[in-house]
């Protein structure tokens, strides 16, 4: 509020010395005819509007001997000429609805000044209007959480107006013309919407059969190329008490809620289980591949096969390396059993059965073990074959 009033003044002195500007220039008589441009909003900033210099008959050479430029005006810092070139371009975006409001047609005027002689030639700029704004709905409300519907009663007869969508366009012309289209219904053999006023009513008799809650989906569309549109939800209660209405519609959004949640876990919890079951099958498959793929390796293979033999094994064919294994026993002096070692004889029962030609050597070992059994032989002897 502390600027309106030097604001106004502003506008009121330079509104006054335009005035007085123009007045002289008419007295000396150096005001040309005026020029008219016709552009739509929103156009880029560099966008041409016109050729001042071919519009007015000029060459570029007087626009930069006379020193051309754009004077008075309360809108002129939307241009600016180009005295090299000779063009008027758009200085800053236009935005018709800010420029103009609901004002129709929107335009606005400057002048273009030359010295040296002294010219002025007068610029008014038409705003075409562009559809660039949607339909705002004004009624019913859109509120995001709270559930708002209009109550129709059982026994409502045809043609009865359960309610109207308002909604507005801030362009003007045939781009604020708005149409209006039942997009969805809960049944939608039982409303209508307008297709001018968009009024929704009942195209029949509304029976006991028909569902409380009523839901429907409405679109409001302007007439611009292309066309915006806007989406509006009702929700209609059929019903003839209030605490039945009341008793349906608290419900509502939760039960909506509940099955748009209680889809997505469905749907996630399928998903896991079959990536865990395709996983599981792929891993028992390659295992199987695997250990086939080893065995059949294994079967085809030219390497010799090298038995194993536990410890205390005796070869009694005789086919090995070494043709027999014998078993050994320790022999010890008399004075030795005095000692606290203690020495087993166990292994000393299993004979081997040996070919024939080693039997002279098996003859001289037992004569060798006789000699040592005796208690007083000196000897020890360890006999390993």
């Amino acid at each position: 509020m502390a600027y309106q009033q030097p604001l106004c003044k502003w506008r009121f002195y330079f509104g006054h010395q335009r005035v007085m500007v123009l007045l002289l220039l008419y007295l000396f008589n150096i005001v040309a005819a005026q020029i008219r441009y016709s552009i739509p909003e929103e156009m880029k900033k560099g966008s041409l509007i016109g050729n001042v210099a071919q519009d007015l008959g000029l060459d570029l050479k007087r626009l930069r001997s006379g020193r051309a430029r754009i004077v008075t005006g309360e809108n002129i810092h939307y241009t600016e000429l180009k005295t090299d070139k000779g063009i008027l371009v758009v200085n800053e975006r236009i935005d018709r609805e800010q420029l103009c409001g609901d004002v129709t047609p929107c335009s606005f005027s400057f002048e273009i000044l030359f010295e040296n002689p002294m010219e002025l030639h007068p610029v008014k700029i038409l705003i075409q209007d562009q559809n660039d704004n949607p339909p705002q709905v004004l009624y019913p409300v859109q509120t995001g959480g709270s559930l708002v519907a209009e109550m129709v009663p059982r026994s409502a007869d045809v043609g009865y107006l359960v309610t109207k969508v308002v909604a507005v366009d801030v362009d003007s012309g045939q781009n604020a013309w708005l149409s209006y289209k039942l997009q969805k219904a809960t049944d939608r053999a039982l409303f209508e919407v307008g297709l001018q006023n968009g009024e929704i009513r009942t195209i029949r008799q509304v029976t006991d059969k028909d569902a409380v809650k009523q839901r429907l989906t409405v679109i409001v569309e302007d007439n611009g190329q292309p066309s915006r549109s806007a989406t509006v939800i009702v929700n209609v209660a059929v019903a003839d008490s209030f605490p039945e209405v009341l008793s349906e519609f608290t419900e509502f959004t939760h039960d909506k809620e509940y099955n748009d949640n209680l889809t997505f876990y469905l749907v996630l919890a399928l998903a896991v289980v079959s990536f865990l079951f395709i996983t599981c099958l792929v891993v028992i498959i390659s295992v199987k591949i695997y250990r086939w793929r080893q065995s059949r390796i294994l079967y085809h293979s030219n390497l010799p096969v090298i038995p194993y033999y536990p410890p205390r094994y005796s070869d009694t064919l005789g086919t090995g390396t070494l043709q027999h294994v014998y078993n050994y026993e320790v022999c010890r002096t008399t004075d030795s059993r005095k000692s606290d070692c203690k020495f087993g004889r166990a292994g000393s029962q299993n004979v081997l059965i040996m070919d024939p030609s080693s039997t002279g050597t098996m003859q001289r070992i037992q004569s060798e073990k006789s000699i040592l059994d005796e208690p007083d032989s000196p000897l020890e002897v360890s006999s390993i074959m």
